[in-house]
């Protein structure tokens, strides 16, 4: 569906389309730095489509003309066509159960020949505009608790399959779209719960369960006994304690060693327990291992942390400002693992330092704050809802990727948006920015 007599630069935010073809090109070079050898033929091998910075610089071409398609389309192609793109994502997803290809233990890929396709990565873009669908609907009360289980079910359906698939961390971005869920009147209780979920999870971590369990009584009993006198006179303040108490006690003593035993592959929950320097205490110890197997797993115990201490390392030693484009010894010697992909950020730290990480941080900082100003200065609900579930996308993915890079967050294969070599990512994300910039283009229009 075309408009009819368009311009394809009426309307556009410019400054949003600078910072996209800023952030890209500044990603092509580093994962040019990564994989430069000396003496290269820089000219033939960006032309070869062998070297991943070759490749990535083919999707880029192929992502500029596919904006190019994007904003030439109607606005109201996205909004007639959303719930039918989100079915033909599950369905993408459901395919990689049959024919799906497994990749680092990981069955979500559908091999195309020229490139891998991961469908969950491109169900982001359905599920945004799916959710801002539903939402945009007229009469739809989203303080009703049925309105917001149809909600959330849009946006964590594909998430679970994500989790089936073994692929957890993409899972963990999908929750993302609980902030244009806030944004359109989600009570803050759920994010409240969503954050003590996430400190009793930290806890958990640090000490053992057993521990907290007495703790949470003991801590119930001392303040129901202070505020004794309370009591009388206030029996939801009891049911109230009863309830955070029974809550508490729930996720740490059965939720947790639940989702560390039957849903985290023992590997991920290792790589999590090692952050903070402990095992992993919901390992089955059932499992009688010979002395030969139990060297091997301590020996895989060891090296499931060697991509962040290298990630650190390479990081570190790009000092203040960095050892010089093409002069990092961690970056020309491969001693990071998937340096090209989710750890693309040392390269960053590596040769432009400090300063080059900073700035790459602020372009990020200054693509969210225009996209949010974007998102508040439409008519139509829903390219409101579109416009932040982009924001807490990229909010998601840089967040976590960088914390993953420095060591506080387990290495869970969170790509660097824009940045990070690979064609399913870099798609995604020019998709996602580019619908964003025709819906704000046609902001006159009230979409439905």
């Amino acid at each position: 569906m075309y408009q009819k007599n368009v311009s394809i630069s009426k309307g556009v935010d410019w400054v949003l389309i600078w910072l996209y073809l800023i952030i890209v090109s500044f990603g092509i070079l580093c994962i040019f730095s990564v994989e430069y050898k000396t003496g290269t033929d820089v000219i033939k091998t960006f032309l070869g489509f062998k070297q991943n910075y070759s490749k990535q610089l083919y999707f880029f071409g192929a992502c500029i003309i596919l904006a190019t398609f994007i904003l030439l389309m109607d606005s109201k192609f996205f909004t007639a066509t959303s719930n039918l793109a989100y079915l033909i994502g599950i369905v993408l997803i459901l395919a990689t159960f049959v024919v799906g290809k497994e990749i680092k233990g990981s069955k979500s890929w559908i091999p195309l020949g020229f490139m891998n396709l991961q469908p969950v990565e491109l169900c982001k873009i359905f599920t945004a505009l799916a959710l801002a669908k539903y939402m945009s609907m007229p009469n739809l009360d989203f303080s009703k608790a049925r309105s917001q289980l149809i909600a959330a079910a849009i946006a964590f359906t594909p998430a679970a399959l994500s989790i089936l698939q073994g692929e957890t961390g993409l899972a963990i971005v999908y929750f993302a779209f609980l902030f244009p869920m806030y944004r359109e009147g989600l009570p803050a209780i759920y994010l409240v719960v969503g954050v003590s979920m996430a400190v009793l999870l930290v806890i958990s971590l640090l000490f053992p369960t057993q521990t907290l369990l007495i703790a949470f009584a003991i801590l119930a009993i001392l303040f129901l006994f202070l505020n004794r006198r309370q009591l009388r006179r206030n029996n939801s303040l009891l049911i109230g304690t009863i309830a955070i108490w029974l809550f508490c006690s729930f996720f740490v003593g059965l939720a947790i060693p639940f989702v560390f035993k039957h849903v985290f592959k023992p590997y991920q929950a290792s790589r999590i327990f090692s952050m903070v320097g402990v095992d992993n205490p919901f390992q089955d110890k059932t499992v009688i291992l010979t002395p030969e197997e139990e060297k091997e797993r301590k020996k895989k115990a060891e090296g499931q942390d060697y991509n962040v201490k290298q990630s650190k390392i390479a990081i570190g030693s790009g000092g203040l400002v960095g050892k010089g484009f093409l002069k990092g010894t961690q970056t020309q010697g491969d001693f990071v693992p998937e340096q090209h992909t989710d750890f693309i950020f040392t390269s960053v730290g590596e040769n432009f330092g400090f300063v080059g990480c900073t700035l790459l941080i602020l372009l990020y900082l200054v693509l969210l704050i225009r996209i949010i100003k974007i998102a508040e200065r439409q008519r139509s609900i829903f390219s409101r809802v579109y416009a932040y579930s982009v924001a807490s996308i990229i909010f998601f993915h840089v967040a976590i990727n960088i914390c993953v890079t420095i060591g506080l967050a387990p290495v869970i294969g969170i790509t660097l948006p824009l940045m990070s070599y690979g064609g399913s990512s870099l798609i995604t994300f020019t998709i996602l920015i580019f619908i964003l910039v025709k819906l704000d283009a046609d902001r006159q229009m009230v979409l439905r």
